[in-house]
């Protein structure tokens, strides 16, 4: 870790990768879920396979699944890892697409970001695939619900991430 407490940051501030070699590879596994909110006759379309451009939910888990594996080339200093593998799965409710993606690996550093990154891009797919139809759709709620493995240990979200910061 730096001097000034940052462990991206070597002793002259300047960013740094951590160096991850001396750890042993363990079993890694994290849970991310976003939210895409939109009008009911949109999410109702998207449930029918009636979108024009095809099927939304296919289109968006392959995406997800791609954005997982490619995460070290979006975010500057994440560690390339092997994957081992990558789900994305989908919940349509009245006026939202709940996304959830979990990542899997046995490596060096967590798969936290990859897991949230295949959410990001999940959300950001439906929202390409739908946004002819619904102008005013919002994606939020993006959050890590579940990590295992590491150093730090296991960590469960407990509540919704709307109630999170509520004063």
């Amino acid at each position: 870790m730096s001097e000034v407490g940052f462990t991206h940051l070597d002793p002259l501030g300047r960013a740094r990768m951590v160096d991850v070699t001396p750890k042993d590879p363990t079993h890694r596994r994290a849970i991310a879920r976003a939210k895409v909110f939109m009008s009911t006759d949109t999410a109702s379309a998207v449930a029918r396979g009636a979108i024009g451009k095809g099927d939304v939910l296919a289109v968006a888990r392959v995406a997800g699944i791609q954005a997982a594996k490619r995460t070290p080339e979006l975010i500057p200093l994440c560690h390339p890892l092997l994957v081992g593998a990558v789900l994305v799965n989908f919940r349509i409710e009245d006026t939202y697409i709940e996304i959830e993606a979990e990542v899997e690996t046995v490596d060096r550093t967590g798969v936290e970001m990859e897991a949230l990154t295949a959410c990001s891009v999940a959300a950001l797919t439906v929202y390409d695939m739908c946004k002819s139809r619904d102008k005013e759709m919002v994606i939020g709620e993006i959050a890590l619900w579940e990590k295992t493995g590491g150093r730090s240990g296991s960590y469960r979200r407990l509540e919704d991430v709307d109630s999170v910061y509520d004063d």
